[in-house]
């Protein structure tokens, strides 16, 4: 039995995401050696959803869908780089103005440094992509107080003459700077001390508070390194393993990246330079592979000390038991496994995230809940929980009567989208190939822990996570699976009609 209490007349709202955190990274989902205290507290006393699911496994549309509670195609961002529409309301302009509204972090849907979309209290963390007239982010000029130096030069064309063939410049913080900085001046740091300011301030009146850290998405190192020994860390069958009876996008992707492992030069390849080997990551060994793996986990324990400085400022200010917090990632990391890195996969790893939910009236201890969910059915569902009423336009549903006891989600099908389509191409990816195979749109249904991947010019994929959770085999040919297979497929037609998704789909009589 839930141990319910009459709901708050007008709750608090923290919403905490990292960024590439993969969903077996934390110790509610089996992960007995990851050290994460504060978000093992916050597990102990929340519902903890067992299958969580992006909408997309690449940044600015999940977060966009996030933000929104629409698919990314609703919502603007299909691809990175596509900024989200001024037309296109996120939370913080749904809910009513008793709320104040803050955005803390990676915003990356556009215009990183100034204050959008309903949110009146702003941090910003990102330079990188801002024009000539934008102002610096927040923990650039923390930086500065702190007397660093901006170590790169980015380029970039100005805002002021787009025609031009002229760059204009700044100087900033490379991520490399940033991965060597100490554990007090980490960008997860400087936005748990912010978030827990900010609360400190507002604890009179009802707020929204949104905090989104960059770790730990690549690089692979910190200043946590060593923290785990890398041969001592367990790793899953699939570990530097290449997929076979596959599609061909995962395919070629495993075989560009296990080059490496069989003599590749990275040291002359620009996309694992630029983005994966940024603080000379070794991805030639074994055991190269494995260290990388040990520091992106290690720095999962500066995501956790950014919870535990917000959950302490809740409880320090006596608003903790009128105020759901929620935990999340935008999407998982390969890190590995099927011998992939970073995203951009339907694996598990990539497109399954941790989620928490504490709603402290409706309960005070850990519960799973199984079936699946997805990021879509975010935004109704907060906003159903404060009591706001919502909106006709969202593709999302509240899960309000989960939390109750009313609902479950045994029968809820998800849908997970790649739309490497549109008129901002995807970057870059590392080989000719990959680009090319990039640009087909895929969408997968889990439904009842069956797995469907379909692309209209690439083999169907089909995995049965009741029997085979590290998705090792694709038995989308077997006979056993032929009336699983017409009845996901129907299933994913019907969702596209609701969603008004107009993605092609395969002619299944030709796989």
């Amino acid at each position: 039995m839930h141990s319910q209490k009459k709901s708050p007349e007008k709750p608090n709202i923290v919403f905490i995401f990292s960024d590439q955190q993969r969903y077996d990274s934390m110790k509610c989902y089996g992960n007995n050696w990851i050290q994460t205290p504060h978000l093992n507290a916050l597990a102990d006393e929340s519902f903890v959803f067992e299958n969580a699911y992006v909408t997309q496994p690449v940044c600015a549309p999940a977060r966009a869908s996030i933000m929104t509670g629409l698919y990314p195609p609703k919502a603007g961002p299909v691809v990175n780089r596509i900024p989200l529409p001024k037309d296109k309301k996120t939370i913080a302009e749904m809910i009513t103005q008793d709320y104040k509204c803050a955005y803390f972090g990676k915003w990356h849907l556009g215009e990183d440094t100034l204050p959008q979309h309903g949110f009146t209290e702003w941090r910003s963390v990102e330079d990188n992509k801002i024009e000539d007239n934008l102002p610096f982010s927040s923990y650039h000029n923390y930086l500065l107080s702190r007397g660093y130096k901006p170590d790169q030069n980015s380029k970039f064309f100005g805002l002021k003459d787009k025609t031009s063939k002229d760059y204009a410049s700044r100087d900033i913080f490379s991520v490399k700077f940033r991965a060597s900085l100490p554990v007090e001046d980490q960008m997860a740091s400087f936005l748990g001390r912010e978030a827990s300011e900010f609360i400190d301030n507002n604890k009179d009146e009802p707020f929204v508070l949104y905090v989104s850290t960059f770790e730990p998405h690549s690089p692979y190192s910190g200043p946590l390194n060593g923290l785990y020994d890398p041969e001592k860390l367990p790793v899953g069958p699939s570990f530097l393993k290449k997929p076979e009876d596959v599609s061909e996008f995962n395919r070629v992707r495993s075989e560009y990246f296990m080059q490496y492992l069989e003599g590749g030069d990275i040291s002359s390849d620009p996309y694992m330079q630029k983005y994966l080997a940024v603080c000379d990551e070794d991805f030639s060994t074994e055991k190269g592979w494995k260290e990388a793996r040990a520091n992106y986990f290690a720095n999962i324990t500066l995501v956790d000390n950014m919870v535990g400085d917000i959950i302490s400022s809740l409880e320090r200010n006596n608003i903790s038991e009128n105020t759901i917090v929620v935990f999340t990632s935008e999407h998982g990391e390969m890190m590995g496994d099927h011998g992939l890195l970073e995203k951009r996969a339907l694996y598990e790893e990539a497109s399954r995230v941790p989620l928490l939910f504490k709603v402290p009236w409706l309960n005070n201890h850990q519960k799973m809940i199984d079936g699946s969910i997805s990021h879509i059915d975010l935004v109704p569902t907060l906003m159903d929980l404060i009591g706001e009423d919502l909106p006709d336009h969202l593709q999302g549903e509240s899960r309000k009567g989960v939390f109750e006891g009313t609902e479950d989600l045994h029968d809820n099908n998800v849908v997970v989208q790649w739309n490497g389509t549109g008129e901002i191409p995807d970057r870059n990816l590392g080989s000719e190939s990959i680009n090319s195979l990039n640009a087909s749109p895929w969408r997968s249904i889990i439904s009842e822990r069956l797995k469907l991947n379909l692309c209209a010019t690439d083999k169907p994929e089909l995995f049965d996570l009741n029997l085979d959770k590290f998705e090792q085999e694709n038995v989308f040919s077997k006979d056993e699976y032929r009336d699983s297979v017409s009845k996901l497929f129907e299933s994913i037609v019907q969702w596209q009609k609701d969603a008004e998704d107009s993605a092609d789909l395969p002619n299944l009589e030709d796989n």
